[in-house]
């Protein structure tokens, strides 16, 4: 019997795409379900796990470190988001212009992005460092003592913040390409009308753009709520708890105290909060976002 072309193409589908459907059920759905039981048990990867109900979330809102993983967090979070959603778009908007060497620019900023999380925050250990490194010497120049940076709890959190925008090309490379799709002829019907710069980027650019800056901000919120490298490698949650961040604190339960149950309620915080969080803003984004064809 002879198959048919479109049969033939349906059958080598399917079988090209098992070897990805087991992995994801494996290495995702498998994990993810897990996770969710374990997260109403008492279980330590080495004794059977015992259900206890509601219990691992109920003593959450008891833990001391939950609380603290959760200031860390949120400061980081606040801290960061706006400030690299400003300077991400400052840049791709400077590197939209018709500049010299603009291409050279647009990869230099965003080769860093490529760097590891474990490279880079060696490399930006050194360059806090109090005593030899670069950036207290460069203030010394100045005639500033700078900080102890890493070592001091008021500084801890500045200092990554300050780190993460090594990472900045990445959103600017985004934000580039949402600018590259504004129509030049409305900027030259606003200056026929009169207006300023200032009058184009907040009339023209911004709304414009305002579904890439959506994107972005979740985005943003996300990674954020995520930090987990600078803080395991540069800092292990201190000085006092310092950048005791939410993602290092349930690493530190699972894998230190082996509470896996505890660390899966933690994890599942996580998710419940990061999508609430998500969907509230895209529910209320009608009020700044802009689309082409109307609302979304």
């Amino acid at each position: 019997m002879k198959i048919k072309q479109s049969t033939r193409e349906e059958l080598y589908f399917f079988i090209f795409i098992i070897p990805w459907v087991i992995g994801f059920l494996a290495f995702t759905i498998y994990p993810v379900v897990s996770s969710l039981y374990f997260s109403f048990t008492a279980y330590d990867a080495v004794n059977p796990s015992k259900f206890i109900g509601l219990t691992n979330y109920s003593d959450l809102f008891k833990d001391e470190l939950f609380w603290r993983a959760i200031k860390a967090t949120a400061y980081f979070t606040l801290l960061s988001v706006p400030i690299n959603l400003i300077f991400s778009l400052f840049f791709a908007s400077l590197l939209n212009q018709n500049i010299p060497f603009s291409k050279f620019f647009r990869t230099s900023m965003y080769l860093p992005s490529m760097v590891s999380g474990v490279t880079m925050s060696l490399l930006w250990m050194w360059l806090f460092n109090p005593r030899i490194g670069l950036i207290n010497y460069f203030l010394s120049l100045i005639g500033i003592s700078g900080p102890a940076w890493l070592s001091s709890e008021k500084w801890a959190i500045p200092s990554l913040i300050l780190m993460s925008f090594w990472n900045m090309g990445a959103g600017m490379v985004i934000f580039l390409a949402g600018l590259k799709s504004v129509p030049v002829s409305y900027y030259e019907a606003a200056k026929i009308d009169g207006a300023n710069a200032w009058q184009r980027f907040c009339k023209i650019t911004l709304p414009a753009i305002s579904p890439v800056l959506l994107f972005q901000l979740i985005m943003n919120i996300i990674d954020s709520f995520q930090v987990f490298t600078p803080a395991f490698v540069m800092t292990q949650g201190g000085p006092h708890y310092a950048t005791w961040f939410y993602v290092y604190y349930l690493y530190k339960s699972a894998f230190s105290d082996f509470r896996i149950g505890y660390s899966s309620a933690l994890g599942w915080m996580l998710l419940v909060t990061v999508s609430l969080l998500s969907y509230l803003i895209i529910k209320f984004s009608d009020r700044f976002v802009y689309y082409e064809g109307g609302k979304s």
